[in-house]
């Protein structure tokens, strides 16, 4: 595939993705038995100014972006396209689609939200153009203050959703439903539409940087293959900070420094019992499963 013609199917599956990611919000909010932390702050704010939900959520995109500046980064094309094209979706959405008063639809249409909203979030982040205003705050703010992602991620959408609550927005299980079942979803719709980039296209390329901006999108996504987890949110994957921490503990562990069977110049070996011969072939053993890197 020629470079021009990856580039675009890469700005096509972007477009998709949101326009797709705005209906999905709408079918949430048509359901009415709770929304995400954000989609609760719009729907707060524009219950009381009276502006149409698709521009709160325009406006609020801005001004989350603007908190980029001091953070020192550099929003990709997918970031501001993100900022501009949700909202009006989301409207259009919001424009056709009824309000349910039925428990089974009010479901049914929640249900169909989500599983859209994962399909989109695949779509939109897989073309690797930068991710969401929202997700660079988190780890901009996680690189700048060192607090860890669990902490800055809770933070602000504990503080996001209790600022909207309390202007009225829509708060329920739907909300406890997202929360826990975002994840899940998002990390099996985010590996189906990523798109593989040539290796010059994604280091040499100075076209390519200024598409996909300076925020992190998918840290750990392919260096910290033996992650105990990811932390999904928005498609923004992150390796969890107890996967960091044990990789840490097993990186110190002399058993792991000790010789291994895939080794190309092996430490003098040092005299050791046969019981923590068979620990080494243990983690050798975890280090292929977990497809770690091999080291020289």
């Amino acid at each position: 595939m020629t470079t021009r013609l990856l580039l675009t199917r890469r700005l096509v599956q972007l477009l998709i993705g949101l326009f797709l990611y705005g209906i999905a919000i709408a079918l949430m909010v048509r359901g009415g038995i709770g929304l995400s932390p954000w989609d609760v702050l719009a729907q707060g704010v524009s219950l009381k100014t009276g502006i149409p939900f698709g521009f709160v959520t325009n406006l609020i995109g801005l001004v989350v972006l603007a908190f980029w500046i001091p953070l020192r980064q550099r929003p990709g094309l997918g970031t501001v396209l993100n900022v501009l094209l949700v909202g009006p979706s989301a409207q259009l959405g919001l424009d056709l689609l009824p309000q349910q008063t039925e428990l089974w639809a009010q479901v049914l249409f929640f249900v169909a939200g989500l599983a859209l909203l994962a399909v989109a979030t695949g779509l939109y982040i897989g073309p690797r153009l930068g991710p969401g205003p929202r997700d660079g705050l988190m780890t901009g703010l996680h690189a700048r203050t060192g607090r860890p992602i669990w902490m800055v991620r809770t933070a602000i959408e504990v503080t996001v959703l209790i600022i909207g609550w309390v202007l009225g927005g829509n708060v329920g299980i739907g909300t406890l439903a997202f929360a826990l079942l975002v994840g899940p979803l998002c990390s099996l719709t985010l590996p189906f539409f990523a798109i593989r980039l040539p290796q010059d296209a994604a280091t040499a390329a100075p076209l390519e940087s200024e598409l996909e901006g300076t925020a992190e999108q998918s840290a750990g996504l392919e260096e910290e293959q033996d992650a105990v987890r990811f932390d999904v949110r928005d498609g923004i994957l992150l390796e969890s900070d107890r996967a960091a921490h044990q990789r840490t503990w097993r990186s110190d562990d002399p058993l792991v420094r000790a010789p291994q069977p895939d080794r190309a110049a092996p430490a003098p070996r040092e005299a050791t019992s046969s019981r923590p011969s068979r620990a080494v072939a243990a983690h050798w053993l975890d280090d292929r499963i977990t497809r770690r890197p091999r080291h020289p």
